[in-house]
């Protein structure tokens, strides 16, 4: 890819601007092998086709099924593909993830990731998730030995609010951040500053709000008929624009959306497009998000009360 469509990831990466994130590519809660495994291979070989070079994946992903569908697709030379997976989350079942940032627990969640993956040293080693049980200076430290071990090359912080990235700076070489960031999701702007600031990758999980951008209208879809492209591409392609240190991980189990996704690194924006999609599309998307929520929390409610009756007649 031409210098704009890529971006650096430490000193020594340099990937295309969109990803693939592997999360899709298992079953449904993200808990066992997906559907039909090699379909899932298929187009992890066709993104490796299509230009894309860094697949972002996690142990906890299946667990273990992602890790092992790329391994079997691209192992053991990975020519042309960087490796991003990640550590610090269990599982117990189907939707169901646990913290745990011990550095007992990351070293062997390493090791594991390095046997599945059939490497030596892991591209880009990511803390999942902050375990508020366990100073982030511990579990931060247990990837700087492994990174100093030579099982690591670099080391990335995901889900992270500005005072833990700030922290974890101060504690560790860290290249890369990794959060929920899309054109209607803009919480992490701080975090995309410092960033900006400190010469960090910025990889963008769920660019397309879990689907929602690719299925709203508006100006979005506006703006994609007038380029003939969909709107998730429209969608991506503002985050390329938004900054140079945002890469974008959309995950897919659909081959055409993947061609689109990728195809969106080269779609451009106008000043008076990204005018447009800011200012009218993030107001109803969040119109919409804070019904969801206010009808989870009366859900959440309902469910409480009831369990609080159960429990006055059991005593």
């Amino acid at each position: 890819m031409a210098a704009g469509l890529t971006i650096a990831i430490g000193s020594d990466l340099r990937v295309g601007r969109l990803g693939l994130g592997t999360m899709s590519l298992t079953g449904p809660g993200t808990w066992g092998p997906p559907a039909d495994p090699a379909a899932a291979r298929a187009l992890l070989a066709r993104a490796r086709e299509l230009g894309v070079e860094l697949f972002d994946t996690a142990d906890s992903y299946g667990p273990d099924v992602a890790e092992t569908l790329l391994a079997e697709t691209f192992g053991p030379r990975y020519d042309g593909v960087t490796v991003a997976t990640k550590a610090g989350l269990t599982r117990m079942g189907p939707g169901r993830w646990d913290r745990d940032g011990r550095p007992e627990h990351l070293r062997s969640a390493c090791e594991g990731s390095l046997r599945r993956l059939g490497v030596e040293r892991i591209d880009l080693f990511q803390l999942h998730a902050v375990d508020p049980a366990v100073p982030l200076e511990e579990s931060l430290g247990a990837l700087e030995e492994l990174r100093a071990e030579g099982k690591i090359r670099h080391i990335g912080v995901c889900n992270v609010d500005l005072p833990q990235l700030e922290a974890a700076l101060a504690c560790a070489p860290v290249v890369s951040v990794q959060n929920r960031y899309s054109l209607a999701e803009r919480a992490a702007d701080d975090v995309l500053a410092a960033c900006e600031r400190h010469g960090l990758a910025l990889i963008a999980w769920a660019p397309l709000a879990k689907g929602a951008l690719a299925r709203t209208g508006g100006k979005l879809r506006q703006v994609a008929e007038a380029k003939s492209v969909s709107v998730g591409e429209i969608a991506l392609a503002w985050l390329v624009h938004r900054s140079p240190v945002i890469v974008p991980i959309p995950g897919t189990s659909s081959l055409d959306h993947l061609a689109q996704n990728v195809g969106a690194a080269r779609v451009e924006l106008t000043e008076h497009d990204v005018e447009e999609l800011e200012g009218q599309l993030l107001l109803g998307y969040a119109a919409r998000r804070l019904r969801r929520r206010a009808r989870m929390r009366a859900g959440s409610l309902r469910r409480s009360l009831r369990g609080d009756r159960g429990r006055t007649a059991a005593r």
